[in-house]
């Protein structure tokens, strides 16, 4: 690897640099050092005492953090300039931690100075500007830390919420279902017994049991039904019941109804049993058919609730690498189900994908954040009420997912200004301004996409634009 020369010129190269002195220039030169480290190496750990302020001369690095499920990319870079490691050095603490990891993807060429005796030189050159520099840096992370750990707990608390809501729904059918199916199984035990205490010809109870079978099997196949058609059958059924003497025919009628039977069904029955088995043959298949659509109430109940347990876990991206090859319509799916309840009925949701877009490189955990604070941000602006659509396409070599709602629109004014931090148009206590910016932040420098608006009275769409390859960031 070719050593290269430190000279004015060279360091004047490197946008830090393009503007000092040369007196401050040779202070750099005096100070600086060339260091090379092969790629696949760790230059900087984590937590360890930040003693150099790092300049990329060649060659590709990676950043990392450490989390909760373990190492997380946070930035790739290749860019002649870009800095790492005691970066915060004009903060005045006697001693600094690298606040992340820092790995050689390629073979790389840092120059490095000393950050001790750098930020001395720093306060010394620009005094007025390590001031601002602390202040701003200190209030704007104490600041973003306190509202964006708000904004966290607030979202995770309307988020849980209306998972439970939509947990209790299937859970409280299930057992409501439950205990009628205790009921019925009783009642059908109650029926079998009357009928064996009437001596009945065997063949003629196996001929019951086939024709009971067969229809029980017409349940899952019911079709649906319209208001009128379902009281014009339970009519129908309610006037063979008591035309055949069986009382409180319409109690039974909407069983059978239910069960997809007609007249034609039960003349089947009473050809097995005759008349005068009639009413208790017809009585034990009804709580067959009711216990079979209990059962099957609390199939659907049960296979509600894997389902949303099922999308937490795709939304929450537990158990799953931070980042990954992703198809954007399963984050999509989850979050529009974990925001369910905070849509509403009065919300029509359109979802207009191309099922054959590409997986894209991701932090879908991330993006899953993007997608509510779009969907939160679009049901607020439409009051409850109109048309929120979820597209996705592909364009040019990025996929375009287009979150779009029917409301007022949002001023040409404020377009300009929705993506800066703490900005909203919300009243005082609505809204932190932050939800915008954050997943500008997550788009653009986490994914390397672009965030963009189109906007007037009706038809405003937040289009995210993911890149289909991985890309260093800067």
């Amino acid at each position: 690897m070719t050593e290269p020369v430190l000279t004015r010129e060279f360091l004047r190269e490197l946008f830090l640099f393009t503007s000092l002195t040369d007196e401050q220039l040779d202070w750099i030169l005096g100070h600086a050092s060339v260091e090379h480290y092969p790629g696949g190496v760790k230059v900087i750990s984590e937590g360890d005492e930040a003693t150099c302020f790092y300049v990329l001369l060649s060659g590709a690095l990676r950043m990392t953090k450490q989390d909760s499920g373990g190492e997380v990319e946070t930035t790739r870079s290749d860019q002649r300039g870009a800095y790492c490691g005691a970066t915060q050095f004009f903060y005045g603490q006697d001693q600094q931690r690298y606040g992340a990891s820092v790995y050689a993807l390629s073979d790389l060429t840092f120059l490095t100075l000393p950050a001790k005796e750098f930020a001395g030189q720093f306060r010394r050159w620009f005094p007025m500007a390590t001031h601002l520099l602390e202040g701003s840096y200190l209030g704007w992370r104490n600041s973003d830390a306190l509202i964006g750990q708000r904004r966290r707990l607030l979202a995770l608390g309307q988020v849980s919420a209306g998972l439970t809501h939509e947990l209790n729904n299937p859970a409280a059918a299930a057992v409501r279902a439950t205990a009628a199916l205790r009921e019925r199984v009783a009642g059908m035990r109650h029926k079998l017994a009357i009928l064996a205490k009437k001596d009945i010809d065997p063949t003629l109870l196996d001929q019951l049991i086939e024709v009971q079978e067969q229809l029980v099997k017409r349940v899952a196949s019911a079709p649906p039904l319209t208001a009128m058609q379902q009281s014009d059958r339970e009519d129908e059924i309610a006037d063979w019941l008591d035309e055949h003497g069986l009382e409180q025919g319409w109690d039974l009628a909407p069983i059978f109804v239910g069960a997809g039977l007609t007249g034609e069904n039960l003349d089947e029955v009473l050809e097995s049993v005759g008349d005068e088995l009639i009413d208790s043959a017809v009585r034990w298949l009804a709580y067959a058919l009711e216990t079979e659509m209990l059962m099957g109430e609390i199939e659907d109940s049960t296979t509600r609730i894997s389902a949303l347990v099922g999308a937490a876990k795709q939304y929450s991206q537990m158990d799953r690498a931070p980042h990954q090859w992703i198809d954007v319509h399963d984050g999509l799916d989850s979050t529009l189900v974990m925001l369910a309840s905070k849509i509403g009925p009065d919300i029509r949701v359109v979802k207009d994908y191309d099922r054959t877009l590409p997986e894209v490189p991701a932090y879908p955990g991330e993006l899953n954040q993007v997608w509510t604070n779009l969907i939160d941000n679009a049901v607020g602006a439409m009051g409850g009420s109109g048309t929120l659509t979820v597209h996705t396409t592909l364009y040019e070599d990025q996929v375009c997912v287009e979150i779009g709602d029917t409301g007022p629109g949002i001023p040409a004014e404020d377009r300009q200004r929705i993506f800066e931090p703490f900005f909203t148009t919300k009243p005082v206590g609505e809204g932190t301004g932050l939800g915008l910016d954050i997943s500008w932040r997550i788009v653009v420098e986490r994914h390397h996409g672009d965030l963009r608006v189109r906007s007037e009275p009706g038809d405003t769409r937040f289009q995210v634009l993911l890149p289909l390859a991985e890309q260093a960031s800067e």
